[in-house]
């Protein structure tokens, strides 16, 4: 007679699992990137800076969404063109077929990778927001809401950076996939929303990362709507969790192939 199986874990503990597992992973693999996302947008701010004026004059809304948009992007780098890549290169090497052994539900393997790599930014995160403040001369009473912002923004973006990973034929296609995420990001997301076209501000609209450019940018303001920074994470909540119930479905889906 055979013996049963074990029951497979709860989600969880599971969940927690992964996330030490990818944490520990990404720290020794990944912090060299970190430095790079981080040197990269405040390398944009420094270059922003030769148009964009801080302090409080016509030009403060602008700096502030560069600078928001430039400590945002250090999330996209992250969770959203490194974990894509991630994704694509483990479906390649037949690297899920190792997950789909072990008693884990998919949801846990998805959601604790995903929350791994964005918690991964947080560092990069504050020193380019705190550096863009300082530089631009702007009020650094709301650069708090960075911490809200980037398990938010990180989820809406690695949720999306799994799926592209998953869901991509090929790992080069993910790998491509990635960047063009990230170039999004950058481009949509650091330059202000006033001198966009119109059709351009509508795609912008539609990129995760938005709302939590807004919502960081609007802590920066001398006195913050807070209102409208709320409704903004909301917004960013909402995305998350759709992004991320479309990586389980994607990763449910690779690992029965």
């Amino acid at each position: 007679m055979t013996a049963p199986l074990a029951p497979p874990a709860r989600l969880w503990p599971a969940l927690a699992a992964v996330y030490r597992a990818q944490l520990s992973r990404a720290r020794v693999a990944r912090i060299p990137l970190l430095f790079v996302a981080t040197f990269q947008s405040l390398g944009i701010m420094v270059l922003m800076r030769g148009v964009v004026d801080g302090g409080g004059g016509a030009d403060a809304d602008e700096a502030r969404a560069v600078v928001a948009g430039s400590a945002v992007l250090v999330v996209a780098f992250v969770a959203l063109n490194l974990l894509a890549q991630y994704f694509g290169q483990l479906r390649a090497t037949g690297g899920l077929d190792h997950y789909a052994t072990l008693p884990v539900p998919a949801a846990a393997v998805a959601l604790g990778t995903a929350a791994a790599y964005a918690s991964f930014t947080v560092p990069g995160v504050l020193v380019t927001a705190l550096a863009g403040g300082l530089l631009y001369q702007l009020p650094l009473g709301g650069i708090w809401v960075a911490l809200a912002v980037v398990p938010l923004a990180g989820a809406a973006l690695a949720g999306l950076g799994a799926a592209l990973g998953l869901l991509a034929p090929r790992a080069e296609l993910a790998t491509l996939c990635g960047q063009i995420g990230m170039s999004a990001a950058l481009l949509l997301g650091v330059l202000p929303a006033a001198s966009l076209p119109g059709p351009v501000r509508w795609l912008r609209d539609l990129l995760p990362s938005t709302y939590g450019v807004e919502a960081l940018a609007g802590a920066l303001r001398p006195r913050p709507d807070w209102g409208s920074i709320a409704a903004n994470l909301g917004v960013c909540a909402a995305v998350g969790a759709a992004a991320l119930a479309l990586a389980t479905w994607a990763y449910r889906r690779a690992a029965r192939r």
